[in-house]
């Protein structure tokens, strides 16, 4: 079975970029353009990971990872941030919210998918030790 991947991005030409650097992939990929779309739908498709844009408006990325946080459900989900505007602390700040790892804009089209394939295997071994405890 495919793996769902959430991409909450809200300006089209990166989710397009985002998209196509996972087109050879064969992820089942799910779409939000604001924080309360991407709560809603990591919600109902509890997905395997999610690609989060910082920059979101109304609810930042950030918000939205700490609120996904607090539904134990996603406490082990992979969270991965990006953005375009990255600044000194920016990263710190990202993994203190709650993401699993961090990307700065542009997105490499090699890049994206090799940390995606390396988080799945993580949290796929991870959840193999939880079954065994």
């Amino acid at each position: 079975m495919s793996k769902k991947i959430l991409i909450v991005e809200d300006n089209p030409q990166n989710m397009r970029l985002v998209e196509m650097a996972l087109s050879a992939e064969s992820y089942f990929l799910l779409e939000a353009t604001n924080g309360e779309e991407a709560l809603e739908i990591a919600k109902q498709e509890r997905p395997d990971l999610i690609i989060m844009d910082v920059q979101l408006p109304q609810m930042s990325g950030l918000e939205v990872t700490r609120k996904l946080r607090e539904i134990p459900e996603f406490n082990r989900t992979p969270i991965i941030a990006v953005t375009a505007y990255a600044m000194k602390g920016d990263e710190e700040k990202a993994l203190d919210a709650g993401c699993s790892a961090y990307l700065s804009k542009p997105i490499r089209a090699r890049e994206l998918p090799n940390l995606i394939a390396k988080m799945l295997l993580q949290r796929q071994e991870e959840d193999k030790g939880y079954e065994g405890t």
